[in-house]
């Protein structure tokens, strides 16, 4: 389909009922996300390639209201006038503003939205600037590396063997769009902007995510009028879709 802009996004679905769309994170296409059979005997889950990613196209200059622009369009494409959204990371930030600044939807599960606060570690340099410095200069692999170690700030033992990590070059083609996921979650917990939301919406978030993130988590069901917040025990950033579908499932059916 075409966005406003006129960018293509490609997307699959799969499975039987209402629409459920994932809105993916940083370093995710359109496969990250696998609906486990769960989801699919009760959703048509639509998993899209957000801009800059796998087959979708990027049109220039970049501003986060593409990307929730791009979100729109794929639901228009469903033929659904309110689908539901399940967005992870910088995806549930762009759910998150998107419902906010009047998209129909019937609901959202928002996992661990990456709005900082000032118990957030801060990089080293300012990250987006630094990244699209390391892209220009053919260091795709450095950026990711950037990413890692000043953003997620994995365990320095961690850090050490990123270089050589053989997993890090699947992640590379898609350095160049770490920047967008800088800015959808850009300027902390947008509260006035949530406040704004009057969907139902799950915040989700791990018990072994890192303090700030935890903080971040319950700041944003806060400012959600009547929200839940679920935390997952045993997990962090990166629960997989077979814990997250019954929770999804869930939610989803609570209220139809």
């Amino acid at each position: 389909m075409t966005s406003a802009d006129g960018t293509v996004i490609a997307y699959d679905r799969t499975g039987d009922g209402p629409i459920l769309i994932v809105s993916v994170g940083a370093f995710c296409t359109r496969h990250t996300f696998v609906a486990p059979a769960e989801l699919t005997r009760r959703f048509t889950v639509v998993t899209y390639d957000r801009r800059g990613r796998g087959d979708s196209g990027d049109t220039a200059p970049f501003a986060p209201e593409r990307e929730y622009e791009d979100l729109a369009a794929v639901a228009a494409a469903t033929g659904t006038e309110s689908p539901f959204v399940f967005g992870h990371s910088s995806g549930a930030a762009i759910a998150l503003r998107a419902a906010a600044r009047g998209l129909p939807v019937a609901g959202i599960a928002a996992y661990e939205a990456p709005f900082t606060n000032d118990e957030t570690p801060p990089p080293g340099a300012d990250p987006a600037a630094r990244i699209r410095e390391l892209v220009a200069a053919g260091r795709e692999r450095d950026a990711v590396i950037f990413w890692m170690t000043d953003i997620v700030h994995v365990p320095e033992q961690a850090a050490t063997g990123l270089k050589d990590a053989p997993w890090v070059a699947a992640l590379e083609p898609l350095a160049r769009t770490l920047p967008y996921d800088i800015a959808v979650a850009a300027g902390g917990v947008p509260t006035d902007e949530l406040a704004n939301v009057d969907i139902p919406v799950l915040v989700i978030g791990g018990a072994n995510s890192p303090a700030w993130f935890q903080r971040s988590v319950a700041e944003q069901a806060a400012a959600v009028p009547g929200a839940r917040q679920v935390t997952l025990d045993g997990y962090d950033h990166n629960a997989p879709p077979e814990v997250l579908a019954p929770i999804l499932a869930e939610f989803f059916t609570a209220g139809r």
